[in-house]
């Protein structure tokens, strides 16, 4: 059970109203002198954390002109608990044993067993200041290990990490980049080599997005290999003016029709251009021979992007896919609060649609007043 501990205020608090109730006890009201040190002594343990050293003496009157010893102690004992310095913790227990015997200078074997438990109560209250700083300085030592433990933990986690991604890396160079580099090289020479129209306009297609992928993988190399102490060159990231182009050299039968304005948010044009991107992907993949139409307006406050397909002509051929593309999609518009749909049209095809929420760029204050 984990006992919260009380404010300090009111421990103090609790410790003057003891001391006050052990003068009460111990100290007769016909007796100024020694009612004024008692007193004074108690009511100092509300300092006892600010000067701890100057509280003690001053509550050593008391134990010297009465019998109100419990004011000393608690400034002993707080003294204890903060003080690294063993002199003048021994010299405090010693300046206690002396101020409570002085008042009685004779010297008998009773004294020195008086002397010999008022010298042990004093050791006691040290000891126990002494057990507190102790277990103080476990508890921080304790946190200090914790968080470096934790660091360790981060710092392994990160090297782990860089691991994996040099790892991916390397594959990705040696093995993804050198197929698609054979895919290019092959098309190339089909380009070249054949006299069909219909086939040299495929591989000019296939040759031209094979570069492409070529130059995104070794974006995607360069990110991976890139140290976690300096951010990696970022190449541009598309955006609606390039639509026409990712149209154009999609190798579809497709139709753009767009009508947004030019001042919409980059993130808002990255997701309404990867959205056409994985559109026409997915006609290439699942539809081959149909026709596609893309079509980007804005309603309201919201950025609509739709493609449409046509049933396929010819039969699909099973190629390799995670099904990531469209799960993508949705996050990437959840994200921007949008929402994504999609599926099979009455004539055979499929509609991939997305709704967006139209964020515009804010204008800097210097293009406004031009």
């Amino acid at each position: 059970m984990n006992l919260r501990r009380p404010p300090s205020a009111v421990l103090d608090g609790a410790l003057v109203v003891v001391a006050l109730f052990d003068v009460w006890v111990h100290v007769q009201a016909d007796e100024p002198l020694q009612l004024v040190c008692a007193v004074g002594g108690a009511l100092a343990l509300l300092l006892r954390h600010v000067v701890p050293l100057p509280t003690f003496l001053v509550t050593l009157p008391a134990v010297f002109f009465s019998d109100a010893i419990f004011a000393s102690l608690a400034a002993l004992y707080t003294l204890a608990s903060v003080s690294r310095r063993r002199v003048i913790l021994a010299v405090g227990v010693v300046a206690f044993t002396l101020c409570d015997l002085a008042p009685d200078v004779n010297v008998s074997a009773d004294d020195l067993v008086t002397t010999s438990y008022t010298a042990a109560t004093a050791a006691a209250a040290v000891f126990l200041g002494q057990l507190v700083q102790a277990r103080r300085d476990l508890s921080h030592r304790i946190a200090e290990i914790s968080e470096a433990r934790e660091h360790e933990r981060l710092l392994i986690a990160q090297t782990v990490l860089a691991a994996e991604r040099a790892q991916l890396a390397r594959e990705m160079h040696d093995v993804v980049s050198h197929q698609v580099s054979l895919i290019a090289v092959r098309a190339g020479a089909l380009q070249v080599g054949t006299r069909d129209a219909h086939a040299k306009d495929a591989a000019s297609t296939i040759r031209r997005l094979s570069v492409q992928t070529l130059d995104e993988l070794r974006y995607m190399v360069g990110v991976l290999r890139a140290s976690g102490d300096r951010p990696a060159d970022l190449t541009p990231q598309p955006s609606l003016a390039d639509l026409e182009r990712l149209v154009g050299g999609s190798g579809i039968d497709a139709e753009l029709a767009v009508d947004l304005p030019g001042d919409l948010a980059p993130s808002v044009q990255r997701a309404l251009y990867r959205t056409v991107q994985e559109g026409l992907t997915n006609v290439r993949k699942h539809a081959p021979g149909a026709a596609a139409t893309v079509r980007l307006w804005r309603s309201d406050a919201t950025a609509h992007v739709t493609v449409t397909n046509s049933a396929p002509t010819r039969p699909t051929v099973p190629l390799p896919s995670a099904h990531y593309g469209l799960t993508g999609l949705r996050q990437r518009a959840a994200l921007l609060g949008g929402t994504l749909t999609c599926g099979p049209t009455p004539d055979g095809g499929y509609r991939l649609r997305v709704d967006l929420p139209a964020k515009t760029t804010t204008p800097s204050p210097g293009e406004v007043g031009r």
